[in-house]
Parts: C-alpha cells; sequence; structure tokens
C-alpha cells in the first residue's frame, strides 16, 4: 500500500450540518456503459423501496467497472438530481481515495444490510 500525502482536516461542522446528508446502504444491481463518455458508468442502485441510476467515473479507475455487481456500497442520497452525458444522476456513490488522487474503492458495509439503511 502506498502513501499519501494526508489532507488537512477540514473546518469544524456543527452536528446538526452533518445529519443533513442521507447516506443509504444500496445494492449494485447493474453496472452499464454510458456511450460517448470516456469515464462515466450508469449504476442501477437498489435502495430497498425504490431503484435509481447513479452515474460515476469508474472507466478510467478499473480495469473492469462490473465487477461492483452485486455489491453493496454507501450513496449520498439527497443530493440535487445532476445531468450528466444528457442523463440525470440520482445521487453520488460515497467511496473513498478519490479526493486524494489514489484509486478510489467503494466504502461498503462489513456486513450485508438491509438496502436502504442509513449511514450515522
Amino acid at each position: 500500500m502506498s502513501l499519501i500525502k494526508v489532507a488537512p482536516i477540514k473546518p469544524l461542522i456543527k452536528f446538526e450540518d452533518l445529519e443533513k446528508l442521507d447516506i443509504r446502504v444500496g445494492t449494485i444491481e447493474a453496472v452499464e456503459d454510458i456511450e460517448n463518455s470516456d469515464k462515466l458508468v450508469r449504476l442501477i442502485v437498489n435502495f430497498g423501496d425504490h431503484k435509481r441510476k447513479i452515474l460515476v467515473g469508474l472507466k478510467n479507475e478499473r480495469a473492469n467497472p462490473q465487477e461492483i455487481e452485486g455489491k453493496q456500497a454507501l450513496f449520498v442520497v439527497n443530493l440535487e438530481p445532476k445531468e450528466m452525458m444528457g442523463e440525470l444522476s440520482e445521487g453520488m456513490l460515497f467511496d473513498i481515495g478519490y479526493a486524494d488522487k489514489i484509486t478510489p474503492v467503494l466504502a461498503i458495509p462489513e456486513k450485508m444490510v438491509p438496502n436502504g439503511t442509513r449511514a450515522g
């Protein structure tokens, strides 16, 4: 494992600010290619009571983006939808490493939990 230069801790926030984030566990049911995009794929994520399409930049991070199909991961589900490559992304994958410029890995629960379970 390579070392990174650890970034400084961000400014303090109030607990109420943290509570604004809605981070939930979802199962990645499918990883689909987005034509004409060099980095984006479409995840179909099951949150228990509904499914969402979430666009993520995995093409340059993994030799085989489909290797994450069937895995549970953490997602921010209360971001405003964002249009990318003519498609609407309905959340954000909560991964580890991207901000530190290392190959990101999934933030996953240590064992299976029901889809839609909240983090925090």
